[in-house]
């Protein structure tokens, strides 16, 4: 029988799904497929949080099908073996996947397409990650934006031009499933155990967003919408959520395009996974202190706002944007540690990790990165606290012992660090 493949990768869910939806069109019985790639899954500890979630996003999508008498195919092992196995029993005629911008996803991807291509399988693959596409948003010349606010400008006239944001109904047309009863393997056979981690819901409340400029600064309130491992796995709809943001909240909305102009940044400038944006930047001499960064990751600094941020870190897979932004700073600022070290251990530690935008975060707080703070932009710890956590009610939740004898002095003094800082930047990027 001939029959097309959904692959899914980072878009779990089944409504708004634009691959799905295109594969259900062309009138093919469609099976979905997901696998487990051991490539990126043998550096991960076993109680990584990410595939935890993954796992159970795939278990809740595996009980919506069975009623309708499918089932999703779950693959462990080399993704180019994977393929093979499949097309050696049972060929599909056509794979439909969505785009990845990330340079492994791109690599990866151009080889299976080879390989369908050689074999006889038609490829698609389509938009679904992001509302516009690295390639949509460009300067007049043709070239990449690199700074936010005409990338955001821009954004919103192409917006504009195409009519608004698109939906695609693919869970009104999911009767075009193929029969099957694929086996749900355990979290155990793939070598991973439960996390024990308590998952944000796909949930907000409309009064969140609502208040979202007014609240997203402030780390002891529910005060953000805690999408963003949502988003990094597609189990919501990217568009769905654009459009709403644009609708309800224009602050929320400009986060959402920041998200997408990191993206970008990736997609055009791939050298940023290992290098400074901005070359110069790679000149710096970090001091790079092994004690040092050990008491940033534990969140014994001595510093309360940044111990607070890491702790939570460390226990829950998140952390508050305002605080990453001071912690980031701190690190790479105060400590003179290389920013590659810290977008390192949050990469694995964050369970909304996205390549992307940790790395742009982490080139901003350094000031390498494209529309970057200034060197000379020191966050001030302690005033930070004071203004966004004023009676402390984040730093008690996890650092209880603040205040006591039994909490760190801290490490380096923030006008001595500001100075050593002001003078090392200067030192690598004079002309």
């Amino acid at each position: 029988m001939s029959y097309s493949i959904v692959w899914l990768r980072r878009d779990l869910r089944l409504n708004d799904h634009h691959a799905l939806y295109q594969a259900l069109q062309a009138g093919k019985p469609v099976q979905l497929l997901f696998i487990f790639d051991t490539e990126i899954l043998h550096e991960l500890p076993e109680k990584d949080a990410r595939v935890d979630f993954l796992f159970q996003q795939l278990q809740k999508l595996n009980l919506s099908i069975q009623p309708l008498g499918s089932s999703i195919r779950i693959e462990h092992g080399k993704v180019e073996d994977v393929w093979e196995r499949i097309h050696s029993v049972n060929a599909p005629s056509a794979i439909f996947c969505n785009r990845d911008y990330e340079p492994y996803a791109k690599e990866r991807d151009q080889r299976i397409k080879s390989w369908a291509e050689s074999k006889g399988v038609t490829w698609h693959d389509f938009a679904d990650q992001v509302t516009m596409e690295p390639h949509e948003v460009l300067k007049d010349n043709g070239s990449p934006y690199t700074v936010f606010t005409p990338y955001s400008r821009k954004w919103k006239e192409r917006l504009e031009q195409k009519g608004g944001i698109p939906y695609f109904p693919s869970e009104q047309h999911l009767h075009g499933l193929i029969s099957s009863s694929y086996p749900m393997p355990s979290l155990e056979s793939l070598g991973f155990q439960p996390s024990g981690m308590n998952f944000p819901s796909p949930e907000v409340p409309k009064s969140r967003i609502m208040n979202y400029d007014k609240t997203r600064n402030f780390p002891s309130i529910e005060g953000t919408s805690r999408l963003s491992v949502h988003l990094r796995f597609g189990t919501v709809s990217p568009r769905e959520k654009m459009a709403k943001a644009l609708q309800v909240n224009a602050k929320f909305a400009t986060e959402l395009i920041w998200r997408e102009f990191y993206m970008s940044i990736l997609a055009h400038f791939p050298r940023v996974t290992q290098q400074s944006f901005k070359p110069e930047y790679d000149r710096i001499e970090w001091r790079n202190n092994p004690e040092e960064f050990e008491a940033w990751k534990k969140g014994k600094t001595g510093y309360p706002l940044v111990d607070a941020g890491m702790r939570e870190l460390n226990r829950s897979g998140h952390m508050h944007n305002r605080v990453r932004m001071v912690v980031a700073s701190f690190l790479t600022k105060h400590l003179l540690i290389d920013w590659r070290w810290g977008e390192a251990y949050f990469a694995e530690k964050l369970l909304d990790f996205e390549l992307s935008s940790n790395n742009g975060g982490w080139q901003w707080a350094a000031g390498s990165g494209v529309d970057a703070a200034p060197y000379f932009r020191v966050f001030n710890p302690q005033l930070q606290l004071e203004k966004f956590d004023k009676q402390l009610a984040y730093v008690r939740r996890w650092v209880p012992e603040y205040g006591s004898p039994s909490y760190p002095k801290p490490i380096v003094e923030h006008s001595f660090a500001r100075q050593r800082c002001l003078e090392t930047y200067a030192k690598a990027l004079k002309p």
